[in-house]
């Protein structure tokens, strides 16, 4: 009957409409199923907490598609759950081999090896300068661009200082994390550099913001371990910031590495490093309490032994090996207005240590914007006196815009270097002339 008002023709139609329609309603189904089991069927497995939480499930791919620094870091495969065993607590802690004859050793390799001397002019020691951050990307992705902005700092100073540079990702000893981590791999370096006279360590929150400044090598011929620092805090008060350790000069020789063994004890995680915090705390003046860390270690060290270490060590504070950036910063204007690079110290400092901020991780003791903020303008600061070289400068220290401040002209080799950091005459090295 139906088939005479519709005809035979409009009736397979309509079967072959029901047919996809069911295929299609199955498709969904399981659709439904498989995002079920992908993102969970809700607190009570309702329709409305299912739509909830497909909606969730899809920001979240989608702010992964505008993040990718971030989706990368939660894909790639980790292996920090393939933990070292843990350490014998029953056997003190070593960097490594005692090592009692370096300065032998060191001295027949140089020999040996006349291309590569340790000295780049009479007085210009081969110096290495050492950084690094943590090998995982950083908990606040726009801390890895700051950091790509600190070693672009780091490079351009050591590039027109004659100075060689390395950077390290690796934790060489999971015993020696955070504050620690710099002694194992400053060892490897001493020892691994014959060539090198001098290692200099610098932290990734410090940058460079004098770059005319010429560390006097000189003053330090008799002396290994150069820090910023004051003697009077160190030694008479034992106060725990007499010092820093966030960037220092270190001799390769055998007293360095007699000084890392003595360094270190105080450094292994976990109970050893809580139970030497509470002696540093106890005996260094106003230090809070807080774990073991290698800049208070060092003030006890010194403090304590002073005969043993006293005489090889150079406290600096005619210069700012390090500066603290909370009283430097908002005075870079004042700065520029009455002064000029090539002096280092308070009025235009060499170094600025961002101490406290953390601009790899979520927290610190200041606000991220406002570490951000004064790191922006003190990367600025130093890059401007890099700029100027090819006549550009930033419109502003808050700005990552450039303008130029020097007309183009068809005689460039004319052109005054006003900072004489272009051509350098006296940092220029010629290896095979020495």
């Amino acid at each position: 009957m139906i088939g005479r008002f519709i005809g035979h023709r409009r009736i397979r139609q309509a079967k072959r409409a029901i047919r996809s329609g069911a295929v299609t309603f199955a498709c969904l189904l399981l659709t439904v199923l498989v995002l079920r089991g992908t993102i969970g069927a809700g607190k009570f497995g309702t329709p409305e907490q299912d739509f909830n939480d497909l909606r969730h499930h899809l920001l979240s791919s989608s702010l992964r598609h505008h993040h990718p620094h971030r989706s990368l870091s939660e894909s790639l495969p980790q292996s920090d759950t393939d933990d070292d065993p843990p350490p014998d607590p029953t056997k003190p802690y070593s960097l490594g081999p005692k090592i009692s004859d370096w300065d032998a050793q060191r001295s027949a390799w140089i020999a040996r090896h006349p291309d590569r001397p340790n000295f780049l002019t009479e007085t210009k020691p081969r110096v290495l300068l050492v950084t690094g951050s943590s090998p995982k990307p950083c908990e606040n992705p726009v801390g890895d661009h700051y950091l790509l902005k600190s070693i672009k700092n780091k490079i351009d100073y050591c590039r027109l200082h004659s100075i060689e540079i390395f950077y390290n990702l690796a934790l060489l000893d999971a015993e020696m994390a955070g504050f620690w981590a710099k002694l194992p791999l400053i060892r490897k370096l001493l020892l691994s550099h014959p060539e090198i006279e001098f290692l200099w360590w610098m932290d990734s929150d410090a940058m460079f913001t004098d770059m005319a400044f010429e560390v006097p090598w000189e003053r330090y011929k008799n002396h290994n371990l150069v820090m910023h620092g004051w003697d009077e805090m160190v030694y008479d008060q034992k106060n725990w910031i007499g010092l820093n350790t966030g960037s220092f000069l270190l001799r390769n020789c055998q007293w360095s590495l007699d000084l890392l063994d003595a360094w270190a004890p105080m450094g292994p995680k976990g109970t050893v490093r809580t139970e030497a915090g509470k002696i540093l705390t106890r005996e260094l003046k106003d230090r809070p309490v807080f774990e073991a860390d290698d800049q208070s270690a060092m003030v006890y060290l010194l403090a304590t032994q002073r005969g043993k270490w006293g005489d090889k060590v150079y406290l600096e504070s005619a210069y700012y090996l390090h500066g603290y950036w909370g009283i430097l910063v908002d005075r870079y204007e004042e700065m520029i207005e009455n002064y000029h690079p090539g002096l280092g110290d308070h009025r235009w400092p060499l170094v600025t240590h961002f101490v406290g901020c953390k601009p790899c991780g979520k927290f610190g003791d200041y606000s991220v914007e406002r570490c951000f903020k004064q790191m922006d303008r003190a990367f600025n600061f130093g890059d401007d006196q890099i700029l100027q070289m090819y006549g550009f400068a930033h419109k502003s220290l808050a700005s990552r815009k450039v303008k130029r401040v020097r007309n183009e002209t068809d005689r460039p080799l004319d052109v005054k270097d006003e900072l004489g950091l272009l051509h350098p005459d006296f940092k220029t090295v010629r290896i095979g002339n020495l």
